[in-house]
């Protein structure tokens, strides 16, 4: 209980009141940026060879399993587009 009422003591004279300075943020909210859709979750069913796989290229990068999968998937889906482009110009 003492060091409860030592803690109200400090915030009376100020040593640990909260800060009263409002700086201006509105340069932050420009509204030029563009609306990003919702995040969609969902389920993939992955073999346990393919889980090492990720994780050891997870660990290898130093990033999240997560994150190995958002860049794999993006990576494949711009060498689709590209591989799709390619095929129109040849047509």
């Amino acid at each position: 209980m003492k060091s409860t009422r030592k803690n109200k003591d400090r915030f009376r004279r100020g040593h640990c009141a909260p800060r009263r300075s409002w700086k201006d943020v509105s340069r932050f909210f420009t509204n030029s940026g563009k609306m990003m859709p919702p995040i969609q979750r969902v389920n993939v069913d992955l073999t346990a060879i393919m889980l090492n796989e990720l994780d050891a290229a997870a660990k290898e990068l130093n990033i999240s399993r997560q994150a190995v999968i958002k860049d794999l998937a993006r990576q494949g889906l711009d060498r689709h587009y590209l591989a799709k482009s390619r095929a129109r110009k040849l047509a």
